[in-house]
């Protein structure tokens, strides 16, 4: 069986047109483009448009860079003057949130919402992601070790496994998440030993990839001294000694080798709501 030609080289455009802020279409390009190895997506994005002016500025845009339109426009007069020239130029336009947006309408009996910008309302939702996230900044690496029975989450890891992104990333889902190192010659802060409410969960990774990671650091600090830090028999005991001490204590493990940020978190938010419904149990 042939194949259809790919029409795309190693770069093309994608023009991202949003009534509101462009977060939802931004994330949603992306995810797309991931998964097509080599293929480098040039982003055109248009926020905030909501006239017939704004839409015919972009279309100017688009027509001078063909390539894949996706939005979320809810003005139906502006959705057809984007759909309409799309399909003059003979390009895809996709309205994103569509299928989305028809199946909960379906499932719920519902009409749809016409107001634009309806998921950015400053609620309840929103000041919990900026609570969230202030709790992160002043718990971190070890800060204010006294506090965390207020966390949702503490992590606990050696050096540069990614505790600190981690951590802001939960809280950009609104998640209270403090992270604790483990430094060599010096046991964990006492407080984790009466923590019940909060999920803690350990962190690992290969001797390898942390090396890796700990030189490129001490590189970026203009740091050339020989150290324990980087040695490649120093950090395998440090994980070994953090294995040992995860076991004892019980805690959940995620070896972040291989994991994204993204990736990382979703295991932890899946293992926070398994805690919440007494289902918690090991990785």
């Amino acid at each position: 069986m042939s194949l259809t030609p790919q029409k795309i080289g190693t770069y093309f455009h994608v023009h991202l047109i949003s009534d509101s802020t462009g977060e939802t279409l931004n994330a949603l390009a992306k995810a797309a483009a991931a998964r097509f190895e080599g293929i480098l997506p040039i982003e055109h994005l248009y926020v905030l448009i909501r006239s017939e002016k704004q839409m015919a500025r972009s279309l100017t845009e688009i027509e001078s860079s063909p390539g894949i339109v996706l939005h979320t426009i809810i003005d139906p007069e502006l959705r057809n003057m984007l759909e309409m020239r799309c399909r003059e130029l003979d390009i895809p336009s996709i309205g994103v949130l569509d299928p989305l947006v028809v199946a909960f309408s379906r499932h719920l009996g519902a009409a749809v919402s016409k107001r634009v910008g309806a998921q950015h309302n400053l609620d309840n939702e929103y000041f919990e992601r900026i609570e969230a996230l202030n709790y992160a900044i002043a718990h971190d690496d070890g800060a204010m070790a006294d506090k965390l029975r207020q966390a949702d989450v503490v992590l606990v890891g050696v050096s540069r496994t990614s505790k600190t992104p981690t951590c802001i990333y939960l809280a950009h889902r609104g998640i209270k998440a403090a992270n604790i190192p483990l430094v060599p010659g010096r046991d964990p802060p006492n407080e984790l030993d009466e923590l019940d409410i909060p999920l803690i969960v350990g962190l690992i990774a290969s001797p390898e990839r942390l090396v890796s990671i700990r030189k490129n650091r001490l590189l970026t600090l203009n740091d050339d001294r020989p150290s324990t830090y980087t040695d490649t028999d120093a950090v395998r005991e440090e994980i070994i000694r953090a294995r040992r001490l995860f076991e004892r204590k019980g805690w959940p493990v995620i070896d972040v080798t291989r994991r994204s940020i993204e990736e990382t978190s979703a295991t932890i938010i899946s293992l926070l709501n398994e805690k919440r419904t007494g289902r918690l149990g090991g990785i």
